[in-house]
């Protein structure tokens, strides 16, 4: 139909394919750039909190901010390795 023979098809089908694999590397690009700024804002977030727990007078603000900071750590790393894993 419309005058094209079946090789151009498939040039126009390996067209497609090629720019599909390049939107997805791309994509791919940019969700690692974003996990990796998150990580380092969640570093951030936990050094603060380390420092706040050390500065503490009271023992349970210190133990609280700790576990805090050591439970936004565990979960950072699982959800991020989790991303990374798919992303690869």
């Amino acid at each position: 139909p419309f005058g094209l023979d079946m090789s151009s098809y498939e040039e126009a089908a390996g067209r497609v394919r090629e720019l599909n694999e390049r939107i997805l590397e791309s994509m791919k690009a940019t969700g690692l750039t974003s996990l990796d700024a998150y990580e380092k804002a969640l570093k951030s977030l936990v050094d603060f909190e380390q420092k706040v727990a050390g500065a503490s007078q009271l023992e349970w603000v210190s133990a609280l901010a700790q576990t805090h900071a050591g439970f936004v750590q565990d979960v950072s790393a699982a959800y991020t390795k989790a991303a990374r894993e798919m992303l690869s």
